[in-house]
């Protein structure tokens, strides 16, 4: 592998993976991309794609944490492409309380991110545990920090406020939104395949994958998303219950002794697809077994409905819908849970072409539908790269 110049690192760390991708700033173009895998866990495996000389490269790495794995990580890079080539790295940060755009990382901002480690123990730790890795390898990189919650920074007041005693919205709980760089780059795509009107008009994104969410955007903004205070909220994922009745939480204290921490871990790695068929989080597998299996079966069956009802409920926040856009692993690439979710949307102009939905097109509704239906692969490490690239204008 080789790199013309300096490069941008994209890093987007997950509860066991890091994924990556290396871009050349100017202009911005990506090289290769991988990932780091089963991190903390026998078998961590590096696999790297190098889309410009069209290699692939994979090799074991010592089961370490996410700090092992980004310093394993920026060594293979350095000794495939050269020492100081990479000039700047990004990072997502799932949770950025006030912050609104992309910032440099100092001592300051990560002082913050640690605030964050509170309200987000399943994304913050492992975000800083790269941060401070790629610092220690390389002192003098620049590293910016690339914010989830950004791009619903707009909320409408209505939208944000938590029906809650309103001091505690002094404290900083209210709806935040995730997914937001996924969603930016939704909402660029579209506007490059469909034209700026329809990026301006009536939009649902729906991001389904092991983290799922939906956003209703007019305008360009968003004006109201599922996840609230932190990515556990809104819809049923793959380990995350969503949305549930506080009273639950004081039934368990009561019935189990399980305290709020213990709650919360419940809720978010035991619950959602996992927790409904018992088996599995992934939604192929369910999927592949669900004629013969009950559970997998209820399991899908809930996921598709509460997808369902979110899209009508923004239908209604928006008056209408004129676009909905399917994205993340299980919309990108589960056909019939799309078929499933829109079955029954007639009313709102929704109608999917069998065909192409199976042939995974990029509009998937029939010549008949009102609206326009499409599926659209993400890229956050593509934000993350743009972001990095336009703060420090590396693409002058």
């Amino acid at each position: 592998m080789t790199a013309a110049g300096p490069a941008i690192l994209a890093l987007n760390g997950g509860s066991s993976s890091v994924k990556f991708a290396l871009y050349d700033p100017s202009p911005l173009r990506r090289r290769l991309r991988g990932s780091v895998d089963r991190v903390g866990i026998d078998g961590t495996l590096l696999s790297v794609e190098d889309e410009v000389g069209g290699t692939r490269f994979g090799r074991a790495l010592p089961a370490g944490d996410h700090a092992a794995a980004a310093t394993a990580l920026v060594d293979h890079l350095e000794s495939a492409i050269g020492a100081g080539v990479i000039e700047a790295v990004g990072h997502r940060i799932v949770h950025g309380l006030e912050q609104t755009e992309p910032a440099a990382i100092t001592p300051q901002l990560l002082d913050r991110l640690r605030v964050s480690a509170a309200i987000d123990p399943d994304h913050a730790p492992i975000a800083i545990a790269l941060i401070e890795a790629v610092a220690r390898r390389e002192p003098g990189l620049r590293q910016v920090a690339c914010f989830d919650t950004a791009f619903h920074a707009g909320l409408p007041r209505v939208a944000r406020v938590l029906p809650i005693p309103r001091r505690y919205e002094a404290k900083g709980i209210r709806r935040y939104g995730f997914h937001g760089l996924s969603y930016s780059y939704l909402m660029e795509e579209l506007a490059h395949v469909a034209g700026e009107p329809a990026a301006r008009g009536r939009v649902i994104l729906a991001h389904l994958g092991s983290g799922a969410s939906m956003a209703a955007v007019c305008d360009g903004r968003s004006v109201d998303t599922t996840m609230g205070f932190t990515p556990a909220g809104g819809l049923m994922m793959g380990t995350r219950s969503g949305d549930l009745d506080p009273g639950i939480a004081a039934c368990l204290e009561r019935s189990e002794g399980r305290g709020a921490s213990e709650f919360f871990a419940m809720a978010s790695r035991e619950s959602g697809l996992l927790g409904v068929s018992e088996t599995s989080a992934d939604m192929r597998a369910l999927l592949a077994c669900e004629d013969g299996d009950s559970r997998a079966a209820e399991a899908v069956a809930l996921f598709c409905y509460q997808a369902r009802k979110c899209v009508g409920a923004y239908a209604a926040v928006l008056g209408g819908v004129e676009t909905l856009v399917f994205s993340g692993g299980i919309g990108e690439n589960a056909a019939p849970v799309r078929a499933r979710i829109c079955a029954g949307l007639g009313f709102l102009g929704i109608d999917i072409g069998a065909e192409r939905n199976a042939a995974h097109a990029g509009v998937i509704s029939s010549g008949a539908s009102r609206v326009t239906v499409r599926v659209i692969r993400t890229d956050e490490e593509l934000m993350i790269a743009r972001s990095v690239s336009r703060l420090l204008h590396l693409d002058d």
